[in-house]
């Protein structure tokens, strides 16, 4: 995340960062973690959520969940429903399938107008940005 805030503070109108999840099969709550921070999105907290389920990876766990979204003051209720609907589940499918069509195999994997990043260090996803830029006009 320091990469891209710093990539998103040099291209504050030129970069828009787009997360797709991908909870990995071999972690019994990744998908959970996945569906919870798009749930706390529903109520504008999702990048709160997400920072939160990071900070305690390794403890992560129902009660984890359901402590960051009372910590993040969550309507508790909502994110309930939410958390269990067909909406967000499909939205995660949907990511799954994304990544698989773009080829990818492991997080974090980064893209730059579809371009697939080798070197993920500022002055390389710079240069390419600034490529892509000077090809658009």
């Amino acid at each position: 995340m320091p990469l891209l805030e710093q990539v998103l503070e040099n291209n504050p109108d030129t970069v828009k960062i787009i997360l797709k999840n991908m909870p990995l099969g071999f972690h019994q709550y990744a998908e959970p973690a996945a569906r919870a921070a798009l749930a706390a999105g529903k109520q504008g907290k999702f990048w709160e959520f997400h920072d939160e389920l990071f900070a305690i990876a390794p403890d992560l766990g129902p009660e984890a969940i359901l402590g960051i979204a009372t910590k993040l003051d969550l309507d508790l209720e909502k994110f309930k429903i939410d958390l269990e609907s067909d909406e967000i589940a499909e939205k995660v499918e949907k990511d799954l399938s994304d990544a698989e069509n773009a080829g990818v195999t492991g997080t974090p994997t980064i893209f730059v107008n579809g371009i697939k990043l080798k070197n993920r260090t500022f002055e390389a996803i710079q240069k390419l940005i600034d490529e892509e830029l000077a090809q658009k006009g």
